[in-house]
């Protein structure tokens, strides 16, 4: 009728219950297994409400062996004192807490532990009943609860403790080093910066591979370049952002470097660098790293990467209609529609002609540009406050931010006149080619489209998210002049865009279009014994010859079990047993963890020799 009484021997666990049920109600022995499983939760250990405050496991883990044993004795019965068992301290191989992992909480347990084989610890619910054990003797609970045999265990340790320190030269019961001598790091990256785990990274894979798959349909080729170059390259004197963002140094050397903020200079750098050698038009797409430093948000970080697909030597919009061809291309291949993405276009030639009907100097151009392309962060007010600095009337400013606001071309032609003929004349023409090549429901015209960066010179365009929850998806244009700006005599017509990947997985995400991608491995080798571990490399060598993706077991195992649970954490489609029998008549046995139980190929026994072969005849 009273209290139930929980009994423990050596070897049991404790195995965790339903919280709902008082803690010792709730949980009983389980017969430790002999292979690994989850890490147990033992309950904690019922509190004293009389008790001095309890220290935690921080502190007890810097006391000396004689400081624990003597706080311990004070304050810890096995029924009802002060420590908190936590397993994660004592249990690093991810296999049960046991009863000797217990004791080895309270310093007290070695590799044979304080209590005998035969011995018995009762231990009664809400401190009812100090803890000893069945028999009388030397394992009789003493003081505080405490077993002589503890006693002596804890004795012996601090001896030990003891010599190893003077070994060391230390005071003998000298206390763990303070925790400010320890060396410590951030565990996360530098600010605006990630970490790829394998998760992330096959997701960035299946990215990229997206990336190269369309530039490959389209008959682009992938080129790279170094990630640091001298900075004069993005010093272009137009006011852009970009200059104020760069992760620039001085070298050992002293030259001025930096990080690539973006690839296009790199590119144009490149080409120059042929010497006209090369035959246009040029055709060429790159996955580079860039780095910026800038305020942190949604879809932006410091370090991104950037798909860019440029065409070199073709001026006609031709060039513009196969890249909004290739990133629409993409976006279909990924699952986003029309109805989820646009691409609002314009031309940097109509915003000249509304700065020329004002009679703005053409050299402010570009740093208008720039001025004007940062409207949906700052707003009309911070627009014409900054045009102010570049000697541009607040009443023209105000009307060059009315103009931005149109929307089709015929409040353009009634607004301007003749003065914007030729570009709107090239923008219809670009828009009826795009319905020719049955892109046309993915793009607009929006006036306020002219891209931050000084070189663009023609079709500016960008891709929105109609939802309106994202920035800029990617963006690009014309850029014939860029070669000219870095020393070429002759102007090279060239379009490009730029396709940034964390503003692309966001979309994904708010889309639900983030693919799943759990590891896959097509075959476990699983050796039996040691003496199979030579055939099992045979095996997984053979299986790799013949393409397929295989991993092997590192210990070998008699167990199923054991190996059906790490085929399953690898994901692996079929399990290869290297047995001695099976071995010793030249085959293996191959289950198929995916297969229904009934299917003829759940199970096969497969020569070694032919073993590529009869897969092949399988299609598998």
């Amino acid at each position: 009728g009273g209290p139930p009484v929980a009994r423990l021997n050596r070897g049991e666990v404790w195995s965790p219950c339903p919280l709902s049920l008082p803690p010792w109600d709730r949980c009983f022995p389980l017969k430790l297994k002999t292979e690994p499983t989850n890490r147990l939760s033992p309950p904690p250990i019922p509190m004293d409400p009389t008790s001095e405050p309890v220290l935690d496991d921080a502190v007890l883990m810097k006391l000396s062996i004689e400081e624990r044993v003597a706080y311990e004795r004070k304050h810890v019965k096995l029924g009802g004192g002060g420590i908190q068992f936590n397993p994660s301290e004592v249990r690093d191989d991810g296999g049960d807490a046991t009863l000797d992992d217990f004791f080895g909480a309270l310093g007290l347990a070695g590799g044979e532990g304080p209590i005998a084989d035969d011995d018995e610890v009762e231990v009664a619910p809400g401190g009812q009943g100090a803890a000893q054990p069945a028999a009388d003797g030397d394992g009789a609970a003493g003081e505080g609860g405490i077993s002589k045999n503890q006693m002596k265990k804890a004795a012996k340790e601090a001896e030990k403790a003891a010599k190893k320190a003077a070994k060391k030269g230390a005071e003998p019961a000298a206390a763990a080093a303070p925790e400010s001598t320890k060396a410590t790091i951030s565990l996360d990256p530098p600010t605006g910066t990630r970490d790829f785990y394998p998760q992330e990274m096959r997701v960035r894979s299946w990215l990229f591979g997206h990336f190269r798959e369309v530039a490959r349909q389209f008959a682009f080729q992938e080129y790279d370049a170094p990630v640091l170059e001298y900075d004069e390259l993005y010093k272009r004197k137009a006011g852009e952002e970009i200059t104020g963002q760069m992760y620039n140094f001085i070298d050992k050397d002293g030259h001025s470097v930096t990080l690539r903020p973006e690839m296009t200079p790199s590119l144009a750098r490149m080409v120059l660098a042929l010497g006209g050698k090369a035959l246009l038009p040029l055709k060429w797409f790159s996955i580079p790293q860039c780095w910026r430093f800038e305020p942190v948000q949604r879809g932006r970080k410091r370090e991104h990467y950037q798909w860019n697909m440029d065409i070199f030597g073709e001026s006609s919009i031709s060039a513009e209609l196969e890249l909004l061809a290739a990133v629409v291309t993409f976006f279909e291949r990924v699952g986003i529609t029309a109805k989820d993405v646009g691409l609002k276009i314009n031309s940097r030639a109509v915003l000249s002609a509304v700065l020329d009907s004002h009679g703005i100097a053409k050299e402010n151009f570009a740093p208008v540009c720039v001025i004007v392309d940062k409207l949906d962060k700052i707003g009309e007010d911070g627009v014409v406050a900054e045009l102010l600095t570049k000697g541009v009337e607040e009443e023209v400013g105000r009307q060059i931010v009315r103009t931005l606001g149109l929307k089709s071309f015929e409040e353009l032609r009634e607004l301007l006149g003749g003065a914007a003929d030729a570009a709107i004349s090239e923008l219809s023409r670009l828009f009826e080619l795009a319905d020719a090549y049955g892109i046309g429901e993915w793009l607009t015209f929006d006036a306020s489209v002219v891209r931050g960066l000084a070189y663009y010179t023609g079709i500016v365009f960008e891709g929105f998210d109609r939802s309106g929850e994202l920035r800029a998806i990617c963006g690009g244009g014309r850029y014939d002049r860029l070669l000219s700006l870095y020393g070429s005599s002759t102007e090279v017509p060239a379009c490009g865009f730029g396709f940034g990947d964390c503003v692309l997985m966001e979309l994904l995400t708010l889309k639900g279009k983030m693919p799943l991608l759990p590891q896959n491995t097509q075959f476990v080798v699983v050796p039996f014994d040691e003496e199979m571990r030579a055939p099992a490399l045979q095996v997984a060598a053979k299986l790799r010859a013949g393409g397929y993706s295989v991993d092997i077991l590192l210990e070998p195992t008699r167990k199923v079990k054991n190996a059906f649970s790490y085929a399953d954490r690898v994901g692996g489609d079929r399990v290869v047993f290297v047995a001695p029998e099976e071995w010793k008549n030249g085959q293996v046995r191959i289950k198929d963890l995916r297969a229904a139980d009934n299917s003829e190929t759940k199970q096969l026994d497969i020569p070694f020799e032919s073993l590529l072969e009869k897969l092949k005849q399988l299609e598998i």
